[in-house]
């Protein structure tokens, strides 16, 4: 049977398996990068757009609160207008979530390749 550390080579020597990793380190910034989380997602921001018209509230978990629309942006001719309106609004909303989410994580790079940005999200194209 043979031996992961020779007899004559002390134990706090052998190679470590995870390199030089500091695992309480590691620990201690995933538990401060959960409760970062978890302040983002009790905080809500308001997505906005047409200058207020349209504003939309939602909470860090993505559950939408609120929706307000002022009589001004509601033109029976024009239906389209208060649909980009409110398509404008949930994109801001969705930004500044995405972006306080990522301030949680603090640009950390999970060697995916690359850094995260709180929810994965990428922008449509």
């Amino acid at each position: 049977m043979s031996e992961i550390v020779p007899e004559d080579e002390p134990l706090a020597e052998a190679v470590n398996p995870l390199g030089n990793m500091d695992l309480g380190g590691l620990l201690a910034s995933a538990q401060q990068m959960m409760k970062d989380l978890q302040s983002a997602g009790a905080e809500t921001v308001t997505g906005t757009a047409g200058g207020g018209a349209v504003s939309i509230v939602v909470n860090g978990h993505f559950a939408f609160e609120s929706v307000s629309i002022s009589a001004a942006a509601v033109d029976p001719d024009d239906p389209s207008l208060l649909e980009d309106l409110v398509l404008a609004a949930l994109r801001d909303a969705a930004d500044q979530l995405r972006s306080r989410q990522a301030g949680a994580f603090g640009g950390l790079d999970l060697g995916l390749g690359a850094p995260t940005d709180g929810l994965g999200f990428t922008e449509p194209q």
